[in-house]
């Protein structure tokens, strides 16, 4: 434990560090765009209609009595943020390669910053939600402070697989390749698209043991139907995520002196 917080007071001495590359993060990604950071929202804007269109329209996917924009958009947010951040934290220490044997401060700093600059696009999209609840007139309730520690639930996890995948990928490149793929099958392994009261109750502890499907479907209890997130399975995946966040950040760190030599 005293190592860990030690780890913390690290990356706490080297905030401007990580602001300057979240801001670098943010700048490259929308550099020379016409639309600039509006792509944060047109992104899932556009992903919704197609969404709507076909699962709503010509499928007839459930959507538990809500309006599948809305049921859609509260399952698109959390979703992209977790997506758009195991994205970039693959690549992000590569990407540096030239930094990593000029100056020093604590690696996992590369995928953070990763994972900040798609909260901005989270944050963003946000804002274009909460215009759409008001639109259909879906009121907020106090519930929705349950939205704090769902999103920090996220984060840790959103974190755990980020520096795996970025370690990963200094050793073998295919590493970002293959997250594409893996996180396309990953979506429709989670209620994104439909509700999770499509999958068959005997089925569904094991399709629980996702933790992307309880954030979900914690993400529409909460904004959409104003109501407490399922506590049968909160403390399993918060387990889940502190175990993997551990694993994972032990395994960052045990292989980070070797970065700069195999890069």
């Amino acid at each position: 434990m005293a190592k860990i917080l030690k780890e913390i007071q690290e990356i706490v001495h080297h905030r401007e560090v990580l602001w300057n590359f979240t801001l670098r993060e943010i700048k490259v990604k929308y550099k020379q765009s016409i639309l600039g950071v509006l792509w944060a929202g047109f992104q899932p804007l556009s992903m919704l209609v197609i969404f709507t269109v076909i699962f709503s329209h010509f499928i007839k996917v459930p959507s538990d009595g809500m309006p599948y924009p809305i049921f859609s958009f509260a399952a698109l947010l959390p979703w992209m943020f977790f997506s758009n951040s195991i994205l970039s934290s693959a690549s992000s220490i590569v990407d540096s390669m030239n930094l990593l044997n000029k100056i020093y401060f604590p690696r996992e700093i590369f995928p953070i910053a990763s994972i900040l600059a798609a909260f901005v696009d989270f944050c963003i999209a946000g804002c274009i939600f909460f215009v759409m609840l008001i639109f259909y007139k879906i009121p907020l309730t106090l519930n929705i402070l349950y939205l704090i520690p769902i999103l920090f639930l996220e984060i840790g996890f959103i974190l755990a697989i980020s520096l795996f995948v970025a370690a990963a990928n200094v050793y073998y490149r295919d590493v970002r390749y293959v997250i594409p793929l893996v996180t396309q099958l990953w979506m429709y392994a989670s209620p994104v698209i439909y509700p999770i009261s499509v999958v068959p109750q005997h089925l569904r502890p094991f399709y629980m043991l996702n933790p992307m499907a309880f954030i979900i479907d914690s993400y529409r209890k909460v904004l959409v139907l104003g109501v407490a997130p399922d506590w049968s399975y909160l403390g399993f995946v918060s387990i889940v995520t502190i175990l993997l966040l551990w694993l994972a950040y032990a395994f960052f760190k045990k292989i980070e002196m070797s970065f700069a030599d195999v890069i």
